[in-house]
């Protein structure tokens, strides 16, 4: 073990694991769609780093960016005006919906949902909020509670006047239902949720542009209509978690826009900086943003838009437009997805491929579509170090999520290596 690694362990904590469990790697630099560790090996980053990575490893635009928003030195507070901060707010404004023009920024995903939980509990003088039962919107102690994830249940109880709806996870559909007779059942059940709990009551429903660590489940056409017009028939505030699904992640800025659906509010991390730095933000409607006009908007904290983080959006969404990066994603999620579905014709351990764009997910399973066994999963992902393979897993399923930067011939190679690793546990 290196000394930063013995250091580290000894001094720092690592997330989401107990700390004897913890296997890091010691990573000294990257490019594009590779990062490179202290042993001198290149690894391929199929979960784009914490799925942030979207612009990639060693991107020369935002190295620049951010090498002079260092050499700045600027120190300013949440209430400070600068250029990099005027800026964010009006790309922002640009690259979403329409009628979505003010940003409030701050760190995290996690800390962008909480501030849109706030907001809409300000704005509607309600207390509750839906949320879908595999949604995953952040690791605080609230976004935890709103989250459908196992990992809540040791913080139990948690935030109170939770709701849940199902999830459009088509493939176990809830409702039974094959793709010629569905008519978005699933988007329905938010009326019949909203019903249980008193619509009067509910301030705000948050749902992500596709479910992303939970599952990766994209939605039905015509999802996000339905639900809009739900929320608009109950005076509900749509909130749409982008954290995972935006930035090019689908395809398009966010994945709403697949629909040219316009929430009340988008939250966005993760893409927002590429990684870069820290970085969230909510993007209100300008109703929302009316109503603080006069009324004290109770939210912010010490780094809120902070210098770096500014221009760390500035700088994305620069390399974004200027790289033309977002519009070559769709070749390549259909090249991907026309892949996917090609193993998934040879190899009966592979019983679903869903996804859009550079975002997809491998379900594998026995008979049955019974899960396949953890020790399996195990064995996979240990198949996908050994071939210096980063990516993610849940449950009985492996995720796909390269940088929006990767080219098809790397994905191809990418590809085959997951393709033996499988093999090497199933065939």
């Amino acid at each position: 073990m290196s000394d930063i690694l013995t250091s580290q362990r000894e001094h720092v904590f690592y997330t989401w694991t107990a700390q004897k469990k913890a296997a890091p790697l010691e990573v000294i630099g990257g490019k594009g769609a590779r990062f490179q560790t202290a042993d001198g090996n290149w690894w391929w980053d199929l979960g784009s780093t914490t799925w942030n990575a979207n612009l990639g490893h060693g991107h020369p635009g935002m190295q620049k960016a951010m090498g002079e928003a260092g050499a700045r030195g600027l120190v300013a507070g949440p209430a400070a005006a600068f250029p990099d901060k005027a800026r964010a707010g009006e790309l922002l404004a640009e690259i979403t919906p329409p009628g979505l023009n003010k940003s409030f920024i701050c760190l995290s995903g996690a800390e962008a949902n909480e501030n849109a939980l706030k907001m809409a509990r300000m704005v509607t003088g309600r207390s509750k909020v839906v949320a879908r039962t595999r949604s995953y919107h952040g690791a605080t102690l609230a976004m935890l509670s709103l989250s459908g994830d196992p990992r809540r249940e040791l913080f139990e109880p948690g935030l109170p006047g939770i709701v849940r709806f199902t999830d459009p996870y088509c493939y176990r559909c809830k409702f039974d239902l094959r793709p010629e007779t569905c008519s978005r059942e699933c988007a329905q059940d938010l009326e019949t949720s909203l019903l249980e709990a008193g619509p009067e009551t509910v301030a705000a429903v948050f749902v992500e542009g596709v479910t992303g660590a939970n599952g990766v489940f994209p939605p039905p056409p015509g999802y996000f209509k339905k639900l809009r017009e739900i929320c608009d028939q109950y005076g509900v505030m749509l909130v749409c978690d982008e954290v995972l699904s935006g930035f090019g992640r689908t395809g398009k800025w966010f994945a709403i826009d697949h629909e040219g659906v316009v929430p009340d509010m988008i939250t966005c991390a993760k893409g927002l900086t590429a990684g870069y730095s820290p970085g969230g933000a909510v993007i209100v409607s300008d109703k929302i943003a009316q109503y603080f006009e006069d009324e004290t908007l109770f939210c912010g904290l010490t780094t809120y838009a902070h210098p770096l983080v500014c221009s760390a959006i500035c700088a994305a969404v620069d390399c974004y437009r200027e790289d033309g990066i977002i519009e070559r994603v769709p070749a390549k999620g259909a090249w991907l997805e026309q892949r996917l579905h090609q193993l998934q014709a040879t190899r009966p351990f592979v019983g679903n491929v869903r996804g859009r764009g550079l975002l997809w997910a491998l379900e594998l399973i026995q008979a049955e579509k019974t899960p396949v066994a953890a020790a399996q999963m195990d064995a996979v992902y240990a198949g996908l170090k050994k071939r210096r393979i980063h990516t993610f897993r849940r449950d009985n399923f492996l995720y796909l999520a390269p940088p929006l930067v990767i080219e098809i011939s790397e994905l191809d190679e990418v590809v085959g290596l997951v393709e033996q690793s499988l093999d090497e546990v199933f065939a």
